[in-house]
């Protein structure tokens, strides 16, 4: 994962081996710590507005961290690019700034709907960002 911030846009590029073919959810959590096997300690969806999970986007609301879906091929690699403006790297905006925040991809796709975690199953990768 690569992170790079122009002016006020943050651009997320993703490039991930070893997946399971298919889609799979990835989001931004609480903390940056994958210490536990289950990565259960980055906590819940990076969500400092305390708004529903949904697409990112979604007039109804969505988390700051609800990413989106990335799609693995035959071999397991996936690659997605994101930019917002709603991130900044540091700075005093906490509900801005994802230093400190996990990111994990889960075993299966986003449905955008279940709350609060969209169904997107087990945490299968787990990244910390400092």
């Amino acid at each position: 994962m690569v992170f790079i911030q122009n002016d006020d846009k943050v651009t997320m590029t993703a490039s991930l081996q070893g997946l399971t073919p298919g889609k799979h959810a990835i989001h931004l959590h609480e903390k940056a710590d994958c210490s536990s096997d289950d990565a259960t300690t980055t906590g819940g969806h990076w969500n400092p507005e305390n708004k529903p999970h949904g697409k990112w986007g979604d007039e109804n609301g969505y988390h700051r961290g609800d990413i989106g879906n990335l799609t693995a091929d035959v071999d397991g690699n996936a690659t997605l690019t994101f930019e917002t403006d709603q991130w900044a790297i540091g700075g005093s905006n906490q509900n801005k700034n994802i230093i400190g925040r996990g990111i994990i991809v889960h075993a299966k796709a986003d449905d955008f709907t279940t709350q609060p975690t969209g169904a997107a199953g087990e945490r299968v990768a787990c990244g910390e960002i400092k």
